[in-house]
């Protein structure tokens, strides 16, 4: 019995740390598979096209609902409101789309606000959310934000399942955090400490160069 009840107690004491570890491989595992899919579309995408992919061509709203055209298995989530492609979806805060509402900064200080969302969403048959910033002619700018592992499964936090990739105006696809990218400053973007509300934009980068970067998350 004594046996049993140490051995209880080491599974007891492991068990957390390896539930952890493959949360954080399976996030990785999905972080390389989204940035994978989206760089794929957009190679299509320019392929068709015959040209690079700027910002400065798609007047607002527009990009989303060509680019949804070069993914597979799209699907419709009714109890979302997330129709994939559909521009007007989260155009504006009285839209139906209320999932992508619920993500927390990195430092979980608070609710991320929607407004690098809105501009178009694509949802995969197998749960990745796709939310475009594409908002005026005057400030031009592609952000494609991936939900890595799907708006209906936690942890729904900016740098550690929601993460953000920029097409510049040379019409490259960076991890934002990149040199080149508009969010470069890690100390405001991807901290622990900070209480900006888009904490956690910047961590996309770090997420694809640090082999240890999920297992630092917390």
């Amino acid at each position: 019995m004594i046996t049993l009840g140490i051995i209880g107690i080491a599974a007891a004491m492991t068990m957390p740390s390896l539930i952890n570890s493959t949360q954080n491989r399976e996030l990785q595992s999905a972080l390389n598979k989204g940035y994978s899919e989206i760089s794929q579309a957009l190679e299509f995408m320019k392929t068709d096209i015959g040209t690079d992919i700027l910002p400065q061509d798609y007047p607002p709203k527009t990009f989303s609902v060509t680019y949804r055209k070069y993914f597979k298995a799209l699907k419709t989530d009714s109890n979302s409101g997330i129709i994939s492609g559909e521009h007007e979806d989260g155009d504006n805060e009285s839209s139906a789309v209320k999932a992508y509402k619920n993500y927390k900064t990195y430092s979980l200080s608070q609710t991320v606000k929607t407004d690098f969302f809105d501009d178009g969403q694509i949802l995969l048959s197998d749960g990745t959310l796709i939310m475009i910033e594409n908002p005026s002619s005057s400030v031009p700018r592609l952000f494609i934000s991936v939900d890595v592992n799907g708006m209906n499964k936690k942890p729904n936090v900016f740098g550690r399942d929601l993460f953000t990739f920029e097409i510049t105006s040379e019409g490259k696809l960076l991890p934002m955090g990149a040199e080149g990218t508009t969010y470069t400053d890690t100390d405001k973007y991807c901290s622990k400490n900070s209480n900006d509300r888009l904490n956690g934009i910047a961590c996309a980068a770090k997420a694809l160069s640090d082999p240890d970067y999920f297992k630092k998350m917390y």
